[in-house]
């Protein structure tokens, strides 16, 4: 994650600077020793776009059976479409803006069925988008929104759907100040979206929650998944000063205690993935945010003990991920891609990945 601050907000925000709570004696986490990373070269790498600022990922099948990986680019304000077997880079969408259809810093990104959801951190909202043909059909989070960066999405049943929305607003001029730990109770927004239809969307806030004690308070946040079969999720909290880690809350919001061990990440802890292999098997996926290569810390579905890591050749300072563990033509038994450098998008082949580690069978199948 990187902060980009408005020239105008900094001026009138300027004097709410507050200091960080202080430290408690809560014992810190376990630790673990940091753990050397297997080389698993990818499978691609696309043509490069520095100008974009691409981010995160998402993928969506299309009716002649193509993946598009859909990743959004937050300079130039839209979103770009590749060819999940390729590479090749397919097609723009959007532009700079609050209309309907445009964007404005857009960072995460989620699909479900054959709609997109498009974060858009500087327009303090999320908009619905239907596919293949990109057209708005919704926002919601404006009013209840300050700093959106990451989401996910879980259906509850057909057609009610949970939309998990990390709030990474922040103190200070430069918006580098966590805030005091009571608002950190709101680093999760929790909406409630209804579709009735190809062209109905329709979105509640129904909740907010994050853990206020100093020792486990989500500081800095941005990437969030979650494990239904588990009634878990992972939220992401790139503060390196604690160090970074992935926590764990229920969908109730409460946190469990549960976090990945303390020295697991080297960076910042951004993207994450759930790798479902069968109903009870599987792995998270987290990314360490390092250069010249990223590492890919790979962690048991239940226990969330650290069972190998692995980098590419190419792929570095990544921010975020889509797993994709449906067969496709290049990759019969699955693919995760990574963005590599805010510049590209690399694919990493998950039999090569599951190989490489020792996983389970049943990942490689």
């Amino acid at each position: 994650m990187r902060f980009l601050v408005p020239a105008a907000l900094i001026a009138a925000l300027a004097g709410c600077a507050t200091t960080r709570p202080p430290a408690t004696s809560t014992p810190p986490p376990s630790t673990v020793p940091a753990p050397t990373a297997t080389v698993v070269p990818e499978r691609f790498v696309s043509v490069e776009s520095p100008d974009d600022e691409l981010d995160s990922p998402a993928t969506w099948s299309t009716e002649d059976g193509r993946t598009w990986v859909i990743v959004t680019a937050k300079s130039t304000h839209r979103l770009v479409v590749y060819d999940g077997d390729s590479g090749e880079r397919l097609s723009e969408v959007g532009s700079r803006g609050t209309a309907p259809g445009q964007f404005n810093r857009p960072n995460g990104v989620a699909v479900h069925g054959d709609f997109v959801f498009v974060v858009e951190r500087d327009n303090h909202r999320v908009q619905v988008l239907s596919l293949p043909d990109f057209k708005s059909v919704a926002t919601f989070g404006d009013t209840d929104l300050r700093s959106p960066y990451g989401l996910w999405i879980h259906e509850v049943e057909p057609g009610d759907l949970d939309v998990y929305v990390t709030d990474n607003f922040m103190d200070g001029a430069k918006f580098d100040v966590v805030p005091p730990l009571p608002q950190l109770a709101q680093r999760v927004k929790r909406f409630r979206v209804d579709v009735d239809g190809p062209d109905r969307v329709h979105a509640r806030l129904v909740g907010s929650f994050g853990d206020t004690t100093d020792a486990a308070s989500l500081h800095i946040v941005e990437s969030i998944a979650g494990d239904p079969a588990n009634d878990r999720l992972l939220v992401a909290d790139e503060d390196t000063a604690r160090p970074s880690t992935l926590r764990e809350y229920g969908f109730d919001g409460r946190y469990t205690g549960r976090s990945t061990a303390s020295g697991t990440f080297t960076a910042q802890a951004e993207g994450v993935a759930l790798w479902t292999c069968d109903a009870d098997v599987g792995y998270w996926v987290g990314v360490d945010q390092l250069a010249p290569h990223t590492v890919f810390h790979v962690f048991d579905r239940t226990t969330l003990a650290p069972v190998g890591s692995f980098e590419g050749r190419t792929t570095s300072h990544t921010d975020g991920i889509s797993l994709y563990a449906a067969a496709t033509p290049s990759f019969p038994h699955g693919v995760m891609y990574a963005v590599h450098d805010d510049r590209a998008i690399t694919a990493f082949d998950l039999r090569d990945v599951a190989t490489a580690l020792h996983l389970s069978e049943r990942c490689a199948q």
